[in-house]
């Protein structure tokens, strides 16, 4: 599979790879990353022949933005597509010595806190702060972040978010695509149930969609992906890994949607292997090549933090899969019959 080959995202006029790079790696999501280290990941990233990326104002605490910024500011703007998100606004803490203590890992990362913010004012001010960030006049794409009840808990939490989003921030997007200052208008999605709810609110060009559409799951076959298929939405998928188990393979301590692997998720993880293993392909090609088989997928974004994290994932895409693998899955129930494969 091209790993650089381009599809149209949703119904926007944004042509995006097959695969990007997804950037909370280098706000040091559960480890530590260097400069050196970042710097070489983007680096490599870039030689290797990734054109898009992907970021947020939330990875690290605005850490991700200025790492990549960085970086991207000296390339050729009109070959590259950035990705950013809006939702939060950060600021100097109020105490700059009190522990952090916002239930993400987070190993390192920015000392900035954030409110919640899905106004029209709020969302003009994340866009114009995350231009700051990355040292760029415009984006490709914003992303409504962590509207969900992960990060807002209670019903009264997000229904208050979404109200405000549709009575005032929407408009700032639609103003944004309108001028020609973006490209595409989506939302970050963690959970189930969430797409219906944005599709009765409001339009949306695509659904980043993290976890609920991969190797390890595919609940979202049920009701949700048709419904984007219906109205001609697209989807860009993160967490391709499920956070880890899906690169590292079932090992100890492997990371399975944010947290520490069950067994069962170990166990089913083994058995996805095994089969790999048999038609001589690596569990993180299948894992990266599988979501791209749905006609609605535009792009996988895989994040790093090594130069190898890149390299070998640019090597995983590009490996040969035979259907057999596909079809075997399926026959052992470890994939849904229903998911579209060769």
């Amino acid at each position: 599979m091209d790993p650089f080959k381009r599809r149209k995202l949703g119904t926007s006029n944004v042509m995006l790879p097959q695969m990007g790079f997804g950037g909370a790696p280098l706000g040091e999501l559960f480890t530590k990353v260097s400069e050196a280290d970042a710097e070489a990941t983007l680096s490599a990233a870039w030689e290797g022949g990734v054109r898009y990326y992907d970021t947020a104002p939330w990875y690290g605490r605005t850490l991700s933005e200025h790492r990549l910024g960085r970086f991207l500011y000296r390339q050729p703007r009109d070959e590259l597509l950035i990705s950013t998100k809006v939702g939060r606004i950060f600021r100097a803490p109020v105490n700059p010595k009190a522990t952090r203590s916002d239930g993400v890992g987070w190993a390192g990362g920015l000392p900035f806190e954030h409110r919640w913010d899905y106004s029209y004012d709020g969302i003009m001010r994340s866009y114009e702060d995350s231009l700051q960030r990355l040292g760029m006049p415009r984006v490709d794409i914003l992303v409504i972040h962590d509207l969900d009840y992960w990060h807002h808990r209670t019903e009264p939490l997000v229904a208050a978010h979404f109200a405000q989003l549709a009575t005032s921030g929407y408009r700032a997007l639609a103003d944004l695509k309108a001028a020609g200052l973006i490209g595409a208008i989506g939302a970050g999605i963690n959970e189930l149930g969430m797409i219906p709810r944005f599709l009765d609110l409001v339009d949306l060009d695509f659904f980043l969609l993290a976890l609920r559409y991969t190797l390890g799951e595919q609940e979202t076959l049920d009701a949700e992906l048709p419904r984007c298929a219906e109205r001609g939405v697209g989807l860009i998928i993160g967490g391709v890994f499920s956070s880890g188990i899906y690169a590292t393979g079932p090992i100890p301590g492997a990371k399975y949607n944010y947290a520490d692997a069950s067994p069962a998720d170990l166990d089913k993880a083994r058995k996805i292997e095994a089969v790999c293993k048999r038609h001589g392909v690596p569990l993180a090609a299948a894992a990266l090549q599988f979501p791209l088989h749905h006609p609605i997928v535009a792009s996988v974004i895989p994040g790093g933090f090594r130069p190898e994290h890149v390299t070998t994932n640019i090597a995983h895409m590009r490996h040969e899969i035979p259907s057999e693998l596909w079809a075997e899955l399926k026959q052992q129930g470890l994939i849904r019959k229903d998911a579209p494969t060769p």
